[in-house]
């Protein structure tokens, strides 16, 4: 009888262990794709997810323009590998939907979700939007990155284009632009007197209160004027891209530093209705985008230049430095032009504080950690 008991009860031990194996074994040997799926898992296989975010976003430069027309397409790109193609940003050229000085206008009137863009363009109707675009004698673009993210930057901006429906994020940036390309030497103020030039930002008011006569152009039609004489000189971005636009077969003279951009940052402008409609998550990956985006452009930006000038002698072009009693000049009329700008708009004067107060504390740093420019 008890031995009966034990065989009974060895047998269903048995079985048991049997049938546990047995699921074990069937969930070892299980095809991978019967398993279920998560989004990490669909990336990886190159699966896209279903798109929840699908906008067109016109952009303020070509996209064959080097660095500055290069970084939206690794923006977007980065985004959509990231969500595994849920976020969906479509690049539509300067002109193709929106004028390329209009863009922040369709973004705030819902014409397009969103569009990449220089906010110094803004300057006629949010006169602030300088400051935090490209500032003559301002900031250097890792200072200015600072002064975003770890400052008030990114808050004061927010605040200023949240009157507008907008969304500002940081997305871009480079270093210096040229000071300008030139027919004619610059050696002193008497030269920029009557003067026909593109120029843009804060820098063309200073330009123009020294007798330059300033003009807006969009990059794509500057070399057409300069070539027929409407203009006489013209500055525009970086070496790598004005002389892919052809500036250097007019003028020959190409002038540094550029004292009225010693940063361009570049933004990812957003409707501010369709920014916080989005869910927490997706405004996560679009942001860290951006952050790869400025630090990929920094990087693009400051690792092409030298290359471009070293080739200059080849092509009868020659790089200048700006006298110092010119640029001395310069500068001292740059800083009444910006205490006339905080005198009239209170945004303005908020952002310049700001950025002024930094630059004091950064300054006890920035003296004493790097080597003289010299070394």
């Amino acid at each position: 009888m008890t031995r009966r008991r034990i065989s009974n009860r060895a047998a269903v031990i048995a079985v048991s262990i049997a049938f546990a194996v047995g699921l074990i074994g069937s969930l070892a040997i299980r095809p991978v794709d019967k398993l279920p799926t998560t989004d990490a898992q669909l990336h990886q296989s190159g699966t896209d997810l279903p798109t929840r975010v699908d906008w067109r976003l016109p952009i303020v430069f070509q996209t064959s323009m080097p660095v500055i027309g290069e970084n939206p397409i690794y923006v977007s790109q980065i985004i959509r590998d990231a969500s595994a193609g849920a976020i969906q940003l479509n690049l539509f050229e300067p002109g193709e939907i929106v004028p390329a000085f209009a863009i922040t206008d369709a973004v705030r009137d819902g014409k397009v979700p969103a569009g990449y863009t220089w906010l110094g363009y803004d300057q006629g109707k949010i006169p602030a939007s300088p400051l935090i675009s490209a500032v003559p004698f301002g900031m250097e673009p890792w200072e200015y990155s600072a002064w975003w993210y770890e400052a008030d930057g990114r808050q004061l901006s927010e605040a200023l284009y949240q009157k507008h429906m907008i969304y500002p994020l940081f997305c871009g940036i480079s270093g210096p632009e040229t000071a300008g390309w030139f027919r004619q030497p610059i050696d002193s103020l008497e030269d920029l007197r009557g003067l026909k030039i593109r120029f843009a930002g804060l820098g063309g008011q200073v330009l123009e209160r020294l007798g330059a006569s300033v003009t807006m152009l969009p990059g794509g039609e500057i070399f057409q004027a300069l070539e027929k004489g409407a203009i006489d000189a013209t500055e525009f971005a970086l070496p790598i891209v004005d002389q892919s636009l052809g500036f250097n077969r007019v003028a020959k003279f190409n002038y540094y530093p550029g004292w009225h951009q010693p940063f361009t940052a570049l933004h990812l402008v957003v409707n501010l209705t369709v920014w916080r409609a989005l869910s927490s998550a997706d405004q996560a990956l679009i942001e860290m985008g951006c952050t790869a985006g400025v630090t990929r452009n920094l990087a693009a930006s400051e690792a092409k230049q030298g290359a471009v000038i070293e080739g200059f002698p080849a092509i009868g072009v020659s790089a200048e430095i700006l006298p110092e009693a010119l640029l001395r000049e310069l500068n001292r009329v740059t800083e009444q032009v910006l205490e006339e700008e905080a005198a009239k708009d209170s945004d303005f004067a908020e952002i310049l504080q700001s950025q002024r107060d930094f630059r004091r504390t950064y300054a006890q740093w920035k003296s004493r950690a790097y080597l003289p420019r010299d070394f």
